[in-house]
């Protein structure tokens, strides 16, 4: 097929390489504007602008795809499918009727679960067993086209969002080119989504990390699992952030307040929890490195009693 991919994050540069190195020929590729980074504010490409330029593809970064002239162009491109994998923007009716196979999402979930932007996240907050990727019919709503195909992948343990990110990727690769076969040999049969079965995956902002040590501690050590790498999961104490990249739940009880320092010695750190406790065990204070509990508490002291608070 004549494929046009449009993409943008980390999280779509797995896809995009698969089609590269397919029978597929990727006529272009489609991906947000650069962006300033950094203190001297340098431009930077979006990942999938630093693949495409390598594989020596045309790329285009149009504000809005719904401009006239970006639509002519893509008309020109003739595609017989169009490719979407957190591309970044909504994709009008014009773009979706261009192509003969229409355009193809690979959404980060077993749809109809967890439609919206973060997917991946939710999924290890909320605990789920496991997660998955599918392969979507793109309509002109929001992730509610008819799903192709899925392939379930299961959360371990200890799953991150960035470990399941770095799973789901792969996966949707992969399940991509055997969605564009499936559309090619008329083998797949789309299936409507119906109603989604949970809450919308809304986007991840930095002040959904704020610890409320009221919640149970298997509440907290999913959010931290879920917020790893970012924004991450954090607390307080001598009025200094203090992330938590790493905890496990101890099934026991004191009649302290949640959010009170129970232990602070012997290489580790207990802390009372609206449900259980939480011991933790990757930490990282404000302005300091990222470091191991036993390792924090030789250089840094707090005292049993102490509340960690919002």
């Amino acid at each position: 097929m004549n494929v046009i991919f449009m993409g943008t994050p980390d999280f779509s540069v797995g896809t995009l390489e698969a089609l590269l190195a397919s029978r597929h020929e990727v006529l272009a590729a489609v991906t947000q504007p650069d962006k300033p980074k950094g203190r001297g504010k340098a431009m930077q490409f979006p990942p999938v602008k630093e693949v495409a330029v390598r594989a020596g593809i045309p790329v285009y970064q149009p504000q809005r795809v719904r401009e006239p002239e970006f639509l002519e162009t893509l008309k020109e491109l003739g595609p017989d499918v169009i490719v979407v994998v957190a591309f970044g923007q909504i994709i009008p009716q014009a773009i979706l009727d261009i192509p003969r196979y229409g355009c193809i999402n690979v959404h980060a979930s077993l749809l109809p679960k967890y439609r919206g932007a973060a997917p991946i996240q939710w999924a290890v907050i909320d605990g789920e067993r496991e997660s998955g990727v599918t392969t979507m019919q793109m309509d002109a709503g929001l992730d509610t086209g008819d799903m192709l195909l899925k392939t379930v992948v299961p959360l371990a343990p200890d799953e991150t969002g960035g470990s399941l990110f770095d799973k789901l990727s792969d996966a949707g690769a992969k399940l991509l080119l055997e969605t564009l076969d499936g559309l090619e040999n008329g083998t797949i049969i789309p299936e409507k989504q119906g109603e989604a079965t949970t809450e919308y995956a809304k986007m991840l902002t930095k002040d959904m990390g704020e610890i409320h040590w009221t919640a149970s501690a298997k509440q907290i050590e999913r959010l931290i699992r879920g917020l790893n790498p970012w924004p991450s999961a954090y607390t307080h104490i001598h009025g200094k952030t203090l992330k938590i990249w790493k905890a496990k739940v101890q099934d026991a009880h004191s009649e302290q307040e949640p959010g009170t320092v129970l232990q602070a010695s012997k290489g580790q750190l207990l802390i009372q929890t609206g449900e259980g406790v939480l011991a933790v065990e990757e930490l990282q204070l404000e302005g300091k490195k990222r470091m191991d509990t036993a390792a924090f508490l030789r250089g840094y002291s707090i005292e049993e009693g102490t509340v960690l608070c919002c």
